[in-house]
């Protein structure tokens, strides 16, 4: 028993000072003098002592501010240990000089350091491999030097061991690189580039421009070229290379007149000829161009190409008179597409360098349209226009005709100051539309359904074109058309509702617009229109309302109020007085017009009761003064 005393005393390394330590801190290399000190059979066994008591290794959560991790057990009153309320909340910080006999080795003097910051506590992936694998040893009791050692049996496996897991674990990034932000939903910056960088990258696009030549071609050939010409832009960048006169003189009407026989004679025969440029808006645009020269076949080198970088090329081949390079920059343009946005970079850069007679009217024909023909022009749109509005009108795929609709009304409203499309031709289609829904509905009062689907058909085409007139604000005359269509009205009770309510969201479509004041038409108008399709309307309300997906019904019912309200005094309290009794026996299936009733309740009642307040006072005060 002595013996074993003496041994326990002799393994038990010295007590280390306490230090205030918010994380648990292991090491990751042992210092000389911790492991000249511990005994050499301590890093390859475990103390066996089985009738001493075991303590479980002390882990200190990052709650923990005044203890650290007891690689040994420390039998002293003062220390408190304090475990964490789940494992996932424990923070692991690596730093030299532990005293563990097990996690200590030499192979390495890095200290790494994995701090608690904002780590969320049930994030696991943010840890290495190798934590996740230590933690599970660390709960297992395993890395506690005076812990029992396993049986033989069980250590004599196959699987590495923790040390060999560890060691074999790639470099270890730092735990501060890991560290969850607290909005990890909020989607990451764009990376800012330097001007620095910038102009790095674009020196290494020059680079390759210069240097990538096919075989035969003599752009930036030091040995034949005679011009050692230098490019060099507002940016701070200046690059040279090795052209030749002949070409360039050749190709360029710029060069032609620069480096002509006189001025090479000026220059008494010193070969290369220096030639700088300077202030070029893009140096390698310009080497671009310069390229074009050497090339037999200039369409096909453009075809690499995108628009904004013919579009450059262009502009340095007109600036420098590269016929060749402007002819095949307006022919590819001509025959590639273009995006939206390059649509009107390639008509304003077109209008700018006035290349009219060498083909770009060829290209602005996409987007613009001859002077001279614009007279013929404008009456060939107004017939494309209506073209295209019969077809929809007499189209046979319902879904097809929805998105056309929408399309085209998208389109005129977009451009209505620009379509010149008359009034007379919308009320042409508008007359069609209106005898096709006679016809069928009265077709269908007689109890004739064999078109009946026709109803329906017809008042949404007229719903669609009341929608362009209002837009283009003549839609007067179509709602004075509406109201005398008093024959329809009168029928309208003999055709089912499943197939006439249709025709009553276009007098809705109606109200809407004299409550907005899109429409302004004489009183007699506005109370004959509600003498003929009120009652209709309040028939059909209930089925438009659960059939019209999409129905505004307060935009309706705020329309039909203020049209109610245009009327003079007397009117209204007939129709209101009328709405009030078919309310309260419809509920729902009834406009609620309440809004426009309290107006005209304040308008008949209220205004007239303070009128008569306010006028004897006056008498008063009139026979007072006489007195």
């Amino acid at each position: 028993m002595a013996t074993t005393t003496a041994t326990h005393l002799k393994l038990q390394p010295k007590k280390p000072k306490r230090r205030k330590c918010r994380e648990t801190t292991i090491s990751s290399s042992a210092s000389a003098t911790s492991a000249n000190n511990t005994d050499p059979t301590s890093t390859g066994s475990w103390p066996r002592n089985p009738s001493r008591k075991i303590d479980p290794p002390t882990v200190v959560s990052a709650d923990n501010s005044s203890s650290c991790l007891a690689t040994k057990p420390i039998h002293s009153a003062n220390t408190s240990t304090k475990e964490p309320d789940s494992p996932e909340t424990v923070k692991i910080r690596f730093s030299p000089g532990s005293l563990s006999p097990v996690m200590d080795f030499t192979g390495t003097s890095t200290t790494t350091t994995y701090s608690n910051g904002h780590h969320s506590p049930n994030d696991s992936s943010s840890f290495p491999s190798s934590f996740s694998k230590f933690n599970s040893a660390l709960t297992a009791g395993l890395l506690n030097p005076m812990s029992p050692p396993l049986p033989s049996y069980k250590m004599a496996r196959s699987s590495p061991t923790l040390f060999e897991m560890m060691a074999s674990e790639p470099d270890v990034q730092p735990r501060t690189h890991q560290i969850a932000t607290p909005n990890s939903s909020r989607p990451p910056l764009p990376l800012q580039i330097s001007a620095q960088d910038k102009q790095n990258l674009i020196m290494q696009r020059i680079t390759d421009l210069l240097v990538t030549r096919s075989p035969g071609n003599q752009f930036n050939d030091a040995s034949s070229g005679d011009v050692k010409l230098t490019l060099s832009s507002k940016d701070g960048i200046s690059v040279s290379m090795n052209v030749h006169r002949q070409i360039l003189v050749a190709h360029s009407s710029f060069f032609a007149m620069k480096l002509s026989d006189r001025w090479a004679k000026q220059q008494r025969g010193s070969l290369p000829y220096v030639v700088e440029i300077a202030d070029c808006d893009d140096v390698e645009v310009y080497i671009e161009t310069l390229r074009l020269m050497y090339c037999r076949d200039l369409r096909r080198k453009l075809m690499k190409e995108d628009v904004s970088r013919v579009l450059g090329i262009l502009t340095v081949s007109a600036a420098i008179g590269f016929d060749a390079g402007v002819l095949s920059c307006l022919e590819f343009l001509e025959a590639a597409p273009w995006a939206e946005d390059e649509e009107e970079k390639v008509a304003s850069l077109l209008s700018e360098l006035r290349l009219e007679g060498v083909g770009a009217g060829e290209v602005l024909k996409r987007v613009s349209v001859e002077a001279s023909n614009v007279g013929e022009e404008g009456s060939d749109n107004e017939e494309v226009l209506l073209k295209l509005l019969h077809v929809v009108l007499e189209g046979k795929d319902e879904k097809a005709r929805r998105e056309m609709k929408g399309l085209l009304s998208k389109m005129l409203r977009e451009n209505s100051s620009q379509i010149d499309l008359r009034k007379e031709s919308l009320y042409s289609a508008c007359e069609g539309c209106l005898k096709l829904l006679h016809h069928n509905f009265l077709r269908a009062a007689r109890g004739d359904l064999e078109d009946v689907g026709q109803i329906a058909r017809q008042a949404d085409n007229l719903h669609w074109i009341l929608d362009i007139l209002i837009d283009r604000q003549i839609a007067e005359g179509f709602l004075n058309k509406w109201a005398s269509l008093s024959e329809l009205s009168d029928a309208h009770s003999k055709v089912p509702a499943i197939h006439r309510y249709e025709v009553s969201r276009v007098t809705a479509r109606l109200f809407v617009g004299i409550g907005k004041g899109q429409m302004l038409v004489s009183k007699d108008v506005r109370c004959l229109f509600l003498q003929t399709w009120l009652v209709p309307f309040y028939d059909d309300f209930g089925w438009m309302r659960r059939a019209c997906r999409g129905l505004d019904r307060h935009l309706i019912e705020e329309g039909l109020s203020s049209t109610i309200l245009t009327l003079p005094l007397a009117w209204q309290q007939d129709i209101f007085l009328a709405w009030f009794n078919r309310f309260l026996n419809s509920g729902d299936d009834c406009p609620n017009i309440q809004r426009g009733f309290e107006i005209w309740w304040r308008r008949a009642f209220w205004r007239r009761n303070g009128e008569q307040e306010q006028t004897r006072p006056l008498r008063i005060t009139t026979a007072t003064i006489e007195n």
